[in-house]
Parts: C-alpha cells; sequence; structure tokens
C-alpha cells in the first residue's frame, strides 16, 4: 500500500465526554487494478443570486448542446480508473462510536478486497492541506461530524464553491453519518442540490434504535444485499429536496431519487428520547406509522451521483455483512463503477475492527 502524508488544515473540536488525541494526518494510496469504464460528466448552470445551486432553468438544453464538451471532461484518473475519495472526520465521541479514521480504511480494505476497478484514496482527519488528492477524482464522500462546523462549510463559503465546481462536472458526492448535517442557511439548499436532502436540527431526529430492513428497490446499490436488523443511531426525518421521500422513487425537475434503506419507526422511537435534543418533537410523533429513508441515492442533472446514509455511529455495525455491503455498493456506483450482481463482496475480521481506531479515554463510570 503506498502512502503519502497530508495535513489536515483545522485543529481538533472538543465533545463533551469525549477526549481525544493522537491524531494521524495521512492520506492513504490503495493502487488497485484498473478497469477502463465509461462515465461523461454533464454541465450545469449556475444561479448568479446563489453561487452554489444549480439553477434547473433551461439545464436540459444546454446540456444537449455542450453534450461532446462534456463527455471530454469526464473525471477519471490519467490510466482511465474511477477514482473514489473518502474524507475521514477527526475524532469525537466515546471509543468505538464515531470511529471516522478506523471506519475509512475499513472501508477501503474491504473495496480493495471486492471492488478491483477502484482506486481509493483516504484523507483522515478532516479537510486535507494537500488538496491534490481531490484531481481526478470521481467521487467524494463525507464520513465526519457535521452541523455548524461540518468541513464543507469551513473557509467562508470556499469549500462549498470548490465542491460545487467538483458536481458540475458531475462528481458523485457522499454524505455518512454525522456528515448528512449540515444549518440550513449554511448548505441546506447546497446539500438538496448534491445528494438530495441533509439532517435539520429539530427537524431531523436522531434516536438510537433497531429498524428492520426487508424491502430493498431494485438499484445497482442493492444487489446482493439480504434483509437484516441492526441497532445504530439512525437519522430520519430527513430535509429532502421538493417531492421526495422515503415511500417512493420519485423524479423531480430531472433528478432522480431513490430512497434505499427504508424502515417504519415504531411509536417508542418517535415519542424518544433522541440522543440530541432529546425531544420528542411533536411533528415527529404526529407522523407515526410513516416509512422514513435511512439510506438514499440521486441521480442528477449534471450526470453525477449523490448518496446519504444515516447509520455508521458505532463502528462494529461494519462487522455485519449486509449493512456494509450496501454500503461499498453505494461507494463504487457512486464512483461510477460497475457493482458485481452479488454486490461488493468483502470479510472484516475481529483484528479488522480493532485497527486504527482512535487514541480515547475510557468514559467515567456514573
Amino acid at each position: 500500500m503506498e502512502k503519502s502524508t497530508r495535513q489536515s488544515n483545522h485543529g481538533q473540536r472538543s465533545f463533551p465526554k469525549c477526549h481525544c488525541g493522537g491524531q494521524r494526518d495521512e492520506a492513504i494510496h490503495l493502487e488497485i487494478k484498473p478497469a477502463d469504464l465509461p462515465g461523461i460528466s454533464w454541465l450545469a448552470l449556475i444561479d448568479s443570486k446563489r453561487p452554489f445551486l444549480m439553477k434547473t432553468r433551461f439545464v436540459t438544453l444546454f446540456v444537449l448542446l455542450l453534450l461532446p464538451l462534456a463527455a471530454s471532461l469526464a473525471a477519471k484518473t490519467s490510466d482511465g480508473r474511477a477514482k473514489l475519495v473518502i474524507i475521514a472526520g477527526k475524532p469525537s465521541h466515546p471509543p468505538r462510536m464515531h470511529e471516522f479514521n478506523a471506519g475509512t480504511q475499513l472501508l477501503a480494505k474491504c473495496l480493495a478486497q471486492g471492488a478491483p476497478q477502484l482506486k481509493v484514496e483516504v484523507v483522515l482527519n478532516g479537510w486535507p492541506k494537500d488538496e491534490s488528492v481531490f484531481e481526478g477524482a470521481d467521487a467524494i464522500v463525507f464520513y465526519m461530524d457535521g452541523g455548524g462546523k461540518h468541513e464543507a462549510v469551513l473557509e467562508g463559503g470556499a469549500r462549498l464553491m470548490k465542491i460545487q465546481s467538483w458536481v458540475t462536472r458531475g462528481v458523485g458526492i457522499g454524505a455518512m453519518h454525522y456528515g448528512v448535517e449540515v444549518v440550513a442557511n449554511q448548505a441546506g439548499e447546497e446539500f438538496k442540490s448534491w445528494i438530495g436532502g441533509y439532517y435539520e436540527n429539530a427537524f431531523s431526529c436522531n434516536p438510537i434504535w433497531e429498524p428492520s430492513f426487508t424491502d430493498f428497490p431494485k438499484h445497482a446499490v442493492t444487489r446482493g444485499v439480504k434483509p437484516f436488523q441492526i441497532k445504530d443511531e439512525w437519522y430520519f426525518n430527513m430535509r429532502f429536496a421538493d417531492k421526495f421521500s422515503a415511500e417512493k422513487a420519485s423524479e423531480s425537475a430531472g433528478v432522480k431519487f431513490t430512497p434505499i434503506l427504508v424502515a417504519k419507526p415504531s411509536d417508542a422511537v418517535r415519542d424518544g428520547p433522541y440522543v440530541a435534543p432529546k425531544g420528542p418533537y411533536p411533528h415527529i410523533q404526529a407522523a407515526k406509522g410513516k416509512p422514513e429513508a435511512m439510506m438514499w441515492v440521486v441521480e442528477r442533472l449534471d450526470g453525477g451521483r449523490g448518496m446519504g446514509f444515516t447509520g455508521g455511529h458505532f463502528h462494529d455495525n461494519w462487522a455485519n455483512d449486509n449493512f456494509r455491503k450496501v454500503v461499498l455498493n453505494t461507494l463504487v456506483w457512486l464512483a461510477k463503477a460497475d457493482v458485481p450482481a452479488n454486490g461488493i463482496e468483502s470479510k472484516v475480521t475481529p483484528a479488522d475492527l480493532e485497527a486504527n481506531l482512535d487514541p480515547k479515554n475510557q468514559p467515567k463510570k456514573k
């Protein structure tokens, strides 16, 4: 495995009940066998009043006129391989929770086993100081803490503009767990445009519960995935773009939305408590019996793809074959690489789960 060192721009955030240290600042390059997979990047118009948002008006005509140019802008490595970049957030929370650095390295190892068509690069401890890692990326995924200090919104909006430039080239964008949360007036519209929706504080909620996922849509990301049930901090009631919901696949303004992991929270789950704030929220309680999407994908007008996944709080959940497979499938699909008929096969050992954990103090016993 080839490695290069990349420094993170910002210091470690502090969280209650968590004292973290021993950060590693590096990007890991997994050199994997090539597969010459075609991909087309579409161009989109930008609204002059809001520079981060795609203007849907006249986009179809614009794309058709620029089709020859769009094909030449496809984001591929020099030797034709699909490239996926996963950005891991800084350490937070008690041990075995929010293990972003360990989790991303584990996912990269699994992709090396089951997705030989990908070049995977993992960036540890937040946004890289050396941004050359993004060059030629077909998909970029954020697995990190979010909210008002989400890595995507820092630098006074400069990063949002950078991400929008990727999106206009058809780069896939993904967000996992806390990484799906942004502040509405900071990046809410951007996330709806890029990945179809986001977690909005006091509108969405974050209970720890154990949904059962039994029915899956016919889609590349569900190949080989069997029904499973697992406890996690599954966020729900996302702030989706207009006309999108957990109830069915749909299309709006040319964007295709597909809910992937869908379940109905029990009345007790809706009644709380949630993790933070503890709630309950009356609008969540009033929606009893409504299905909720904990994972979804979109196909955007620019030709790129998006994904949101609200699980991933507990590190040990990566040992569950189906939990892991649906995420691996989606990462591969996001980069416009081929997902095999039985999905991405991988194995995780107990030793794999112990590898690369951030040094964290054990929580004090009450």
